[in-house]
């Protein structure tokens, strides 16, 4: 079927399952079943398709589809899927039976609730735009330059283009655990990374678990995401940079000790080149665990436009830090700028609501925060099980976020999970729920 038969792996636990082993270029359209006693390996950099350029035309298209239920592993930092340009996935699995890529360790049951960065990640590029061109003249701005591409850290890939609606695959009820190999110092690959990835993607019901660096990582494109989880990833749990624009409901980000920021969203060095980062998110559910001033929950600079709605931010140290007098500015002020960030039906938990490391005073951002409607700056988290709303963010009000776009649902509570009765997460994630597997546990391989 497209892999090969490199023996046999013992399971934690005693089972022995066949290892099926991907490796190279796919070049054609390649299924990957879900049989009976069977777990695949990645070798080393597996790519989807040959880049077909930010314009298209060139390379090859490939189409790698992974039925429900397939366990893949990586064995070191040199293993990881990447999906170039031209070329899609489609990993779409199911409430019961999710597509889960992990670590060897976790296979074998040697992974710990500390374990991190034991092999690459997943990437997967597209060819909608970006702001920032590392290819095409001039430099910027990108937007609408079919000559600019971008270059992922960690794998010398192009992505970027002009083609906002681009499609990249499906991918759905689908666990990335133990990911984020330090290719060198500074320089490592996310859970899952997302580079010029469009619209025409579907991204929901997706969880990466202890990333040694973000979680998921959007660089330019405009894909939209719904039902995602962070939980235990070290550097940020949700990062967006050089264009990102798109919409995203019903996000869980569970910090660990060691992570910085639950969101940090950046434009781009310019600061003004376009496309601005856009980003906007409804029902999240934010459990920080930071207690430095620099390390706030939400960190938002570098001219981005920030949009919050019906969400819940808790914390022991602060909630939200705005960098950069160019983030407060006004719509209309440069460009595509959609104005200062805005928050509606956002209820903030933090000993510290705000906080100020030497350029946005935090009278300016109290000012910004409590000029939508229905924030609360100093609230009580009754927060029960880490994430599940209580009464206090249950009473509050809800804003209606359909005005805001077509992709949102609607909604008659604000954070990630209504009550121990929504049953958005259980089934599909790891270590959220005592009658879910916990994300140690070795992963389940067919019988039958």
């Amino acid at each position: 079927n497209g892999t090969a038969n490199v023996g046999t792996i013992t399971l934690g636990g005693g089972a022995v399952a066949r290892n099926c082993q991907l490796s190279g270029t796919i070049t054609t359209n390649l299924v990957i079943p879900r049989r009976a006693g069977t777990v695949y390996s990645l070798s080393g950099r597996v790519q989807v398709g040959v880049d077909v350029g930010a314009a298209g035309g060139a390379g090859t298209s490939a189409i790698l589809t992974i039925e429900p239920g397939v366990t893949f592993f990586g064995s070191s930092g040199a293993d990881f899927l990447l999906v170039n340009r031209g070329s899609q996935l489609f990993a779409e699995g199911t409430a019961t039976q999710p597509i889960i890529f992990t670590a060897r360790d976790n296979v074998v049951g040697t992974a710990t609730a500390n374990s991190k960065g034991l092999w690459g990640g997943v990437v997967i590029l597209g060819r909608a735009p970006l702001s920032d061109c590392a290819t095409g003249s001039p430099t910027n701005p990108g937007g609408t330059r079919t000559d600019c591409s971008g270059v992922v850290e960690g794998t010398n890939a192009n992505y970027g283009g002009a083609v906002p609606t681009d499609n990249s695959g499906r991918i759905a009820f689908f666990q990335v655990r133990y990911s984020g190999f330090e290719v060198q110092p500074g320089n490592e690959l996310n859970g899952i990374t997302l580079a010029g990835v469009g619209s025409g993607t579907f991204f929901q019901n997706v969880q990466v678990y202890n990333s040694s660096d973000d979680g998921i990582e959007w660089f330019g494109g405009r894909v939209n995401g719904r039902n995602l989880v962070g939980l235990g990833n070290d550097d940020d749990t949700f990062d967006m940079d050089l264009g990102y624009q798109g919409f995203n409901q019903f996000l869980l980000g569970i910090q660990t000790a060691s992570a910085n920021h639950v969101i940090e969203g950046d434009s781009n060095g310019n600061e003004n080149a376009e496309p601005r980062t856009k980003w906007s998110m409804s029902n999240a559910t934010f459990v920080s665990t930071q207690t430095t001033a620099d390390e706030a929950a939400i960190l938002l600079r570098g001219g981005m436009d920030f949009a919050a709605f019906n969400s819940v931010i808790s914390g022991p140290g602060w909630c939200l830090d705005v960098d950069s007098a160019i983030t407060m500015q006004a719509s209309g002020a440069a460009g595509d700028e959609a104005g200062p960030p805005r928050f509606e039906s956002v209820f903030l938990s933090c000993p510290n609501a705000f906080t100020d490391d030497g350029n946005v005073t935090v009278a300016a951002i109290q000012a910004l925060f409590t000029a939508g409607s229905n924030n609360t700056t100093n609230g009580t988290s009754t927060l029960s099980g880490i994430f599940i709303n209580g009464a206090n963010e249950t009473a509050r009000p809800v804003f209606n976020v359909t005005s805001i776009n077509s992709f949102y649902n609607a909604v008659t509570y604000i954070g990630a999970v209504r009550d121990a009765a929504d049953t958005r997460f259980q089934g599909w994630t790891c270590g959220l729920y005592s009658s879910t597997p916990a994300c140690t546990a070795v992963p389940t391989i067919p019988t039958t």
